[in-house]
């Protein structure tokens, strides 16, 4: 008996170790080598690929394909639909396979809106936002709001998902920030 719940219509590769508490839900496929932490939540028709790395109580809502070379760390949200991508010159006769993929990383609390597109080779500060709809193409700083085609920052973001609106303390939960060269710290 396994310590994570796979709902029998989904496929999980030899390989793979996913961690406790996690939850895989309908149509999902977990590819080899994939490495998945407790606590975790696929919806409906989460594709996991080979080798990709996931942390502790990340939260992938229905139709995220998470494609090799992109790694998340822990508390990472992906809304519905989203989409990854791991080469920037893809063709179809002309695979690079693995060697040539872009790396990609969501660091802690990371989240992505519905049917917002990743583009490859960027990293995701902690607690940024990515709103519905954007297209990142650049690395975001920690708690940043992103949003657009292109993306672009559009404000701050707290911890605790409130967007900063006067000044640098969160009306919601009371946490205060400072600007950093990566973003916004804690103080």
């Amino acid at each position: 008996m396994s310590d994570y719940f796979a709902h029998e219509s989904s496929y999980i590769d030899d390989d793979v170790k996913i961690g406790k508490g996690t939850k895989i839900w309908h149509f999902c496929h977990i590819q080899t080598g994939a490495v998945i932490g407790e606590k975790c939540s696929f919806g409906q028709n989460v594709n996991v690929s080979n080798n990709v790395k996931i942390g502790n109580g990340c939260k992938l809502q229905n139709n995220v394909s998470v494609y090799e070379g992109v790694e998340m760390e822990d508390y990472v949200f992906c809304g519905p639909s989203m989409v990854f991508t791991n080469d920037l010159t893809p063709r179809a006769k002309y695979p690079k396979g693995s060697a040539g993929y872009k790396k990609t990383l969501l660091k802690m609390g990371a989240t992505v809106g519905a049917n917002a597109t990743i583009v490859c080779g960027n990293t995701l500060g902690k607690w940024s936002m990515i709103a519905s709809g954007a297209v990142v193409t650049k690395d975001v700083l920690d708690h940043a709001l992103m949003a657009g085609v292109p993306a672009r920052q559009i404000g701050w973001v707290c911890e605790c998902g409130e967007v900063l609106r006067n000044g640098l303390t969160c009306p919601k939960c009371g946490r205060e920030y400072t600007e950093a060269d990566n973003g916004l710290v804690e103080k």
